[in-house]
């Protein structure tokens, strides 16, 4: 058996499990059991959220080791149901190294809706959060609105504002901030805090912190704090953001 190619794939699978925004112990446990059911014996699973390294022992008592740093992360949960299903089906059948590579390498991340559908899963979102705020239906019309703003940033705007998590989040609170405060001037909405507060709910990452307070629950204490911080700096940028837009439309 290819036990480089073995590793490879453990790992690959590792990475594509984290990328699309899989727990700690859902990306270690599944690359153990994958090598497991090859037939290694103890395989070693570390993994934070911006790195994986696994490391095998052959049955020849040759020890091997891979690492691989994950530059982006994300949600996505039709990848990781996919990796999931994937590694279950492995573990079971075992097929051949080379046809398990090539069953990992026809997951791709191709968007499931149309990005028009996107789109207005970002207006309609803010559009809901309006009456749990105390909005009225004027309010949820212009949070519909700049939900839709701040989701065509995210969308289409990566190459006008870069891909930096922390710099777009500011530039879409930035946005958020403005195209509430010129819905309500014009008189669309009456509540400027309510329909802002409800554009930002899209950009809040609740998924993010939630795992963050899992893992440090779990003893995943690198990880847990690793994704605490971000969670924290994409709060900043949402304030941020949200200050910068209320200064400027102060300046009008």
């Amino acid at each position: 058996m290819d036990y480089d190619k073995l590793l490879n794939i453990a790992v690959e699978l590792g990475c594509r499990l984290m990328s699309s925004g899989a727990e700690i112990y859902r990306v270690e446990e599944s690359a153990r059991r994958f090598l497991q059911a090859y037939g290694l014996r103890s395989p070693e699973v570390f993994a934070i959220p911006n790195c994986v390294i696994v490391s095998i022992t052959t049955p020849e008592g040759h020890p091997i080791t891979r690492m691989r740093r994950i530059a982006s992360h994300g949600t996505d949960i039709e990848l990781l149901e996919q990796c999931n299903a994937l590694c279950r089906r492995l573990c079971f059948d075992t097929p051949p190294v080379e046809e398990a590579q090539a069953m990992l390498s026809a997951l791709t991340r191709t968007p499931k809706y149309a990005p028009w559908k996107v789109l207005m899963g970002y207006g309609m979102a803010p559009a809901f959060f309006s009456p749990l705020f105390g909005g009225s239906i004027s309010d949820s019309v212009s949070a519909l609105i700049g939900g839709l703003a701040v989701g065509a940033c995210l969308l289409y705007g990566g190459r006008l504002i870069g891909y930096n998590h922390f710099f777009r989040t500011t530039i879409c609170s930035a946005v958020a901030a403005l195209a509430s405060l010129l819905l309500v001037h014009m008189g669309l909405g009456q509540n400027i805090d309510t329909v802002t507060i409800s554009v930002l709910m899209v950009l809040v990452p609740g998924v993010a912190l939630t795992n963050s307070m899992r893992e440090i629950m779990a003893s995943d204490i690198i990880s847990g704090l690793i994704r605490a911080a971000d969670s924290i700096l994409t709060g900043a940028a949402i304030a941020i953001g949200t200050a910068v837009g209320l200064f400027i439309s102060q300046m009008f």
